[in-house]
């Protein structure tokens, strides 16, 4: 079985937030909620120079998510390939997931209700790559890796 997650290199980033217009084209989520996240951290002084960088506000799909088990609704599971997906459906808008998540990846609608990425998995069962990181982003500060679970 193969298992996915998303490999991101902040680092690598440049800003020009290509990926959140490819997750928001591919998901089209309600006002309010973001499934991924640029934000500028800096400038700062590093060194005597500035430096700016990136932060990417994404799921990184846990082996043991702790959005998962919080969630009373059982609105979150994980798939066998590692997929972490949220029915958004079945919230009621607790707000145990998005406390329980380290990453500050789950978001909510203006009507209260949790979405997050779900790593496109309607493109991944198809064979094609989640939307960020389907070659649109130039910087490949995002991409998928797949590795053979042992």
């Amino acid at each position: 079985m193969k298992r996915y997650r998303l490999i991101v290199d902040e680092e690598a980033c440049w800003g020009c937030r290509a990926c959140e217009v490819a997750c928001l084209q591919e998901n089209d989520p309600p006002q309010g909620a973001r499934l991924i996240h640029v934000s500028e951290d800096g400038p700062k002084a590093v060194g005597g120079k500035l430096q700016m960088l990136f932060r990417i506000r994404v799921c990184q799909h846990c082996d043991d998510p702790p959005c998962l088990e919080v969630c009373p609704e059982e609105a979150i599971t994980r798939r066998p390939d590692g997929v972490v997906i949220l029915d958004s459906g079945r919230c009621t808008g607790c707000g145990a997931c998005r406390d329980a998540c380290p990453y500050g990846a789950i978001s909510f609608d203006e009507g209260g209700t949790a979405y997050k990425c779900n790593l496109c998995y309607q493109r991944i069962d198809r064979g094609l790559l989640p939307a960020c990181a389907d070659g649109i982003c130039l910087s490949h500060a995002i991409r998928l890796q797949q590795a053979e679970e042992r």
